[in-house]
């Protein structure tokens, strides 16, 4: 028999395509004429009707680098007159599925085979191989006739009927290549073709599109570099003297780990690839994972240039003692810790009968009429595109296109050494999806489970696959909404379901969990007539405390791990931080995480019709208007440009900012949209002239909405390694001051914590939580969660365990 992992596989896999749900209403906004004109041409420009492939471009590889290509030659094409057919061939693979291995690997031969010199081909190592992610019309295209959800209804009507592609463009695949011996930095754009192209040894499917080298740049760094790094380190003669006035000859027992050098000063320049690593020193203990980041080594200063992987600087500072071994450092199972577990916790089984509520065909998701595409990418991790639901009559409502982490950043608050230069880009110098691990089922997640896989590259062009990488589950969340009449006694009562999309990655001592829930949404045709007559404040109130609880997305970060310590001599005693154990304290820091939100509230593919509202809360002035002096109201400000659109969260007027769609409007003739609510969140605690400030201007301020450009993907740019530039990312493409109204919107949002570490966070960390929601506003005609079932529940456990009926009489209050 399956088991429950091997049942829910299947399960999932096997899912059918649904039917093509209803069109969407006549009353939604009409698509402009030339729009309508440009998916018309560039399907036209693939293959209609029997039409031969799309013309090549030229590619722009550098000569010097790159030698030429065979061109493949087109198919003929078919005869004239022949009948139109909807596809060619089946298309295997969406335009925003992430890559295969089989094609992760024709990218790497692609571009290897494009290099001139057998010694620039051994140089290359791959950073990074991900999908180029499609424009917008190819998937409005591909979730119209190839793919679910099948909707043609949702492009926009031409002239002579809807233009029918007969195949999708080619996937291509975008490569960071670094050269070792060159230390330059390069980026391909390869098309996975389905036509063979002679090249040097043999035959492969890729062409390649377009390269450059990018100068001035580090790309961030590979686990095979650390391992190399700490090799290195380890075997340096004057490292292991240091290492034996300090009472450690067991090499085995020291713990080298790399951090990218950030910018300091010119000599952190990117002209060479270096790293500054962190040493720490484990006991010899029998416990097989003894936490070595309880013995830090302080006083040595190692620099390591990593592109030609020798020490290049190295100076023995300041002998500082190493810690006593902590007999709490320990966190595995008592019997392996020298403690004891304790053993009054009773099982907790999560059991779905009946299988779960959500279907998935290949990376597309349905659940409670939500839909949405699953993606990954070895920076993002977790990514999630096309988000929507189908609403009834008004058919398949969008509300964004795409939904990730693109950096996070983590500033420590003491000025001492090595601590200053901690502030890591852990996205845009390591990549939080290069990171993630595979979930065990059971401890990461619980239920009916279904995973992804991952499938990244490694530093030397190889393809690996983290299995379970990602996890899709429901999970029950307590209760929706009740309420009790206190005349008659009746109640009603529903509970909570959520479904969550997850994955975790280690980067080093820290754990980060990056979360996607989504909460139960109903059909816009059952509208409740409860309350008749309201007044604004009033009716957002109450709907407010509806939609909080369902209709809603909400982004969640967990953070645990271990802490990242310092040494302290005896009697030392530093504000920077909280003593934790003797002779160990934990410095204060920050994390920061960055989310992207690529919006499309209520829009069609190719419509540009959102713009963004901040709201605060004003108290009314004492007046006529407010004898009472007790109101308050909400007051909307237009944020027209990117300059004014620059915000910060502010709990004293409970702001909050709201994406709406300027041609949709809900019941009451007010414009639909989604709100985005701030969870706890801060500002950098450093002054102006931070250095890790530089690097990480977008921290200023909490939001940012630029105008959607598909190169500006990375709030930081795309190498933040090094970067000697001040402010480059979003502090400098806001420069531009584009306008934002009815446009393709992108909102950043900044959120972070403060880390005040406590004895009750070592050895391991207890999760903590920060994060944000998406909140319906005026986008369902009345509360969302209305339509939700009762649980099939008639029985109340007593404390003995005996089952006892419910009553069900009246109880009166009167």
């Amino acid at each position: 028999m399956a088991t429950t992992e091997e049942k829910a596989s299947l399960l999932c896999c096997q899912s059918t395509a649904p039917s093509p749900p209803s069109a969407a209403s006549s009353a939604s906004a009409r698509q402009p004429p030339r729009e309508a004109s440009t998916i018309r041409r560039e399907a036209a420009e693939w293959d209609v009707a029997g039409g031969g492939d799309p013309p090549s471009k030229h590619a722009t590889a550098l000569s010097s680098v790159i030698s030429p290509i065979v061109e493949p030659r087109p198919p003929e094409s078919a005869p004239k007159g022949a009948p139109i057919q909807t596809m060619l061939r089946a298309q295997t693979s969406h335009p925003l599925d992430p890559l295969s291995g089989p094609e992760i690997s024709i990218a790497v031969a692609t571009v290897r085979a494009a290099g001139a010199t057998a010694e620039v081909r051994d140089s290359m190592r791959f950073v990074e191989v991900v999908l180029y992610e499609p424009e917008k019309s190819v998937v409005a295209l591909a979730d119209a006739y190839f793919f679910p959800p099948f909707q043609p209804s949702l492009l926009p009507r031409t002239k002579g009927g809807p233009v029918i592609p007969m195949k999708l463009p080619p996937r291509r695949a975008r490569l960071v290549v670094y050269n070792k011996k060159s230390n330059e930095t390069s980026i391909w754009i390869v098309e996975l073709s389905e036509v063979h192209a002679a090249t040097r040894g043999g035959h492969h499917r890729g062409k390649v599109i377009s390269s450059k080298v990018v100068p001035d740049v580090q790309p961030p760094m590979d686990a095979e570099e650390y391992a190399e790094c700490e090799a290195v380190v380890k075997d340096y003669p004057p490292f292991r003297e240091a290492m034996k006035k300090r009472g450690i000859e067991d090499m085995d027992l020291v713990m080298v780990d790399p951090w990218c050098a950030g910018y300091h000063s010119e000599a952190d320049a990117p002209s060479r690839r270096l790293a500054k690593p962190l040493i720490f020193c484990r006991t010899e203990s029998d416990c097989p994972m003894e936490n070595g980041y309880a013995r830090p080594v302080e006083g040595i200063h190692v620099l390591v240039d990593m592109q030609n992987m020798e020490v290049i600087e190295f100076e023995d500072r300041k002998l500082v003692p190493l810690p006593p071994a902590d007999p709490l450092r320990n966190y595995t199972p008592g019997e392996t810790r020298g403690g004891v577990d304790r053993s009054d916790v009773k099982p907790l089984q999560i059991i779905q009968p009946e299988g779960p509520s959500f279907r998935v065909n290949g990376y597309f998701v349905e659940w409670q009429k939500w839909n949405f595409r699953i993606g990954f990418t070895p920076r993002e991790g977790l990514v999630i595109y096309s988000v929507a639901y189908i609403d009834g009559s008004r058919g398949r409502r969008s509300v964004a296109h795409r939904l990730s982490f693109v950096e996070m950043v983590v500033p420590y608050g003491d000025p001492n050494d090595p601590h200053y230069r901690k502030n890591a880009f852990d996205a845009g110098e390591d990549g939080l999806g290069k990171n993630a691990h595979s979930l065990k089922k059971g401890c990461d997640c619980l239920g009916y489970i279904k995973y992804f896989d991952a499938h990244l590259i490694n530093f030397s062009g190889g393809v690996e696959t983290i299995e379970n990488c990602v996890c899709l589950h429901e999970e029950d969340f307590g209760i929706l909404w009740k309420h009790q009449d206190w005349r008659t006694g009746l109640a009603e009562v529903r509970r909570s379901r959520r479904l969550s999309v997850s994955f975790i990655c280690t980067v080093a001592n820290y754990e980060y969990g990056f979360f996607w829930h989504f909460y139960q949404a109903k059909s816009s045709l059952v509208i409740s007539f409860a309350v008749q007559e309201h007044v604004e404040l009033g009716f957002e109130m109450r709907s407010a405390s509806f939609l909080f609880q369902d209709g809603k997305i909400e982004a969640e970060v967990k953070l645990t791990g271990i802490l990242s310590l310092g040494a302290l001599q005896p009697g030392e005693y530093r504000k920077y931080g909280t003593t934790i154990a003797p002779g160990l304290y934990a410095p204060v820091h920050q994390h920061f995480f960055v989310a992207r939100m690529d919006m499309a509230v209520d829009c069609k593919p190719g419509e540009t019709f959102n713009q963004v509202v901040e709201l605060n809360v004003k108290v009314e002035e004492p007046g006529k208007e407010n004898i009472h002096n007790n109101a308050f109201y909400a007051e909307e400000k237009l944020l027209r440009s990117e300059l004014q659109a620059m915000s910060d969260c502010n709990p004293l007027t409970a702001r909050h900012w709201i994406i709406r769609n300027t041609r949709a409007v809900n019941r009451t003739g007010q414009l639909t949209g989604y709100k985005l609510m701030p969870g706890s969140n801060c500002l950098p605690l450093a002054g102006s002239e931070a250095k890790f400030l530089r690097r990480a201007a977008f921290l200023k301020h909490n939001l940012w909405v630029t105008a959607y450009n598909r190169e500006e993907r990375y709030p930081g740019g795309e190498f933040p390694n090094q970067n000697p530039r001040a402010g480059e990312g979003l502090a400098t493409w806001v420069q531009q001051n584009r306008p934002l109204e009815e446009t393709d919107i992108v909102l950043w949002y900044v959120f972070g914590i403060t880390h005040i570490p406590r004895l009750e966070d070592w050895p391991v960390m207890p999760v903590d939580r920060l994060g944000f929601m998406l909140l319906p506003h005026g986008f369902f005609n009345c509360s969302p969660a209305v339509d939700v079932p009762p649980s099939p529940c008639d029985t109340d456990i007593k404390d003995n365990g005996v089952a006892k009926p419910i009553q069900n009489g009246l109880v009166s209050k009167l």
